[in-house]
């Protein structure tokens, strides 16, 4: 019986598994390795169990590309960095992040490179129409079935999850993690010294904002430099007032824009923005800048996706979990929108072999939990060790094993394509520029549908 490593590498000569190249940023220094699996030595050990063992003898480049350059992000990647280096100590591993407009201008890098066939080793990529739609359907990616059944591991991940991966009976990249993209975090000092219960629905959260208001505490930190992050905000509305069946319904567009549902997320919004329950100062952030505001005691509460944990782990190791608190965006107990990045094979790869070791690395067991410990995520894997979790890991774990409904998000490349999730982010955002009127603001949307969403 062949071993795993054997295996890949025959891939890898065959052709079977090809993937991409691009500008290097230099070497990736080894990271400290958290699998919670103990000393230094046992997370080798345990991926030895795999059947991923070391191999000096591979050489030459793998180049890594990704958005993540700040807070928990760049921890994950680090960590799983650091040890795939530890595996193959004479590949030059290349940090090939871009930073910028919360993946924006990684994305827009990338493209530019795809269309020129000039693609990273692996990228990072969200599973769901920006996989298939903007990459598996342009001819751009290798299938990387096979991977899976060397590893026997397809039954370790949600079916959920892997057919936002898959299409016509095959598996084009490894989700690295399940992000929640709907989830309230506030400062609990705040919310107790002003006799605030965390708000479970949208009435609740206007209460709050107005109480807050009066005392000058600005309710909710928006980064809204990172405009996405304000249309995350009307999906969770949208989501609460309509549900999950409806959302779904309008990002295919078989239900009209003009529906109930979105003129009241709209409304929310202009509630917002009439009223000042932001920080005045939202324009110039990014959502990194808004989660600190509410950590540090400026504002009381941020609507952001999970990475945001991440962000609170990174800057306050020690006290971050006493000091915030959590809960689904209000209305939406029960729903989990689910962001997951993935990386797979690009054609044209320059390294494939490499390539094949890491995305082997990241499907592993091991390779999930190193990763996804600092990275404010949960592993996408469901058969992992959970005992090193953290208390907001356990119940993100727990929420998405009962989870009554799984979501996407537009401008994560989960729920839409990329056309209408782009034309909705910038309806969004002129809307709340001059929140007058949701009703004529959902008909310009409907406008967009019916040309985008054909």
């Amino acid at each position: 019986m062949k071993t795993l490593q054997s295996r890949l590498a025959g891939l890898a000569v065959l052709g079977l598994i090809a993937l991409p190249v691009i500008t290097a940023c230099g070497d990736t220094a080894t990271a400290t390795v958290a699998t919670g699996g103990g000393t230094a030595a046992a997370p080798l050990d345990l991926l030895a169990a795999e059947g991923i063992k070391p191999d000096p003898s591979a050489s030459g480049q793998f180049e890594f590309f990704s958005w993540w350059t700040a807070g928990g992000e760049a921890d994950g990647k680090n960590d799983i960095l650091g040890l795939y280096k530890q595996l193959y100590p004479n590949v030059q591993v290349i940090d090939a992040a871009v930073a910028g407009g919360g993946g924006d201008k990684a994305k827009a890098v990338l493209k530019t490179r795809m269309q020129g066939n000039q693609p990273p080793d692996t990228f990072q990529v969200h599973g769901g129409p920006e996989l298939l739609a903007g990459y598996v359907q342009a001819g751009k990616m290798q299938p990387i079935t096979q991977l899976y059944k060397d590893m026997n591991i397809t039954g370790s991940f949600p079916k959920q999850l892997l057919d936002l991966v898959s299409t016509n009976g095959e598996i084009y990249s490894v989700p690295a993690n399940v992000h929640r993209g709907n989830e309230l975090f506030y400062n609990k000092q705040i919310l107790s010294d002003n006799n605030i219960q965390p708000p479970t629905t949208w009435d609740d959260f206007f209460t709050a904002c107005a109480t807050l208001k009066a005392k000058n505490i600005p309710c909710l930190a928006v980064g809204g430099k990172d405009n996405w992050s304000i249309t995350m905000l009307f999906e969770d509305m949208l989501l609460a007032k309509g549900g999950p069946d409806t959302f779904k319904s309008l990002m295919a567009g078989k239900t009209p824009w003009t529906d109930p549902s979105v003129v009241y997320a709209l409304g929310g919004l202009q509630k917002v923005w009439q009223n000042k329950y932001i920080n005045d100062d939202f324009a110039g952030h990014t959502w990194d800048e808004a989660a600190g505001q509410v950590q540090n005691g400026k504002a009381a509460m941020t609507v952001m996706g999970d990475w945001a944990k991440g962000y609170f782990q990174a800057n306050d190791a020690a006290n971050w979990s006493t000091k915030m608190g959590w809960e689904p965006s209000p209305g939406t107990k029960g729903i989990f929108k689910v962001i997951t990045d993935s990386f797979g094979l690009p054609k044209g790869a320059k390294n494939t072999a490499n390539t094949n070791h890491f995305l082997a690395l990241m499907a592993s067991k091991v390779g999930q939990v190193t990763f996804n410990l600092r990275k404010g995520s949960i592993p996408a894997r469901t058969d992992v060790d959970t005992s090193k979790f953290d208390v907001y890991m356990k119940d993100a774990a727990a929420d998405f094993a009962s989870a009554t409904a799984l979501v996407g998000s537009a401008p994560h490349g989960s729920a839409t394509n990329d056309a209408f999730a782009s034309a909705l982010n910038t309806g969004i955002n002129t809307f709340i520029a001059n929140p007058a009127d949701p009703a004529a603001a959902a008909a310009s949307l409907q406008s967009q549908a019916a040309d985008l969403l054909k």
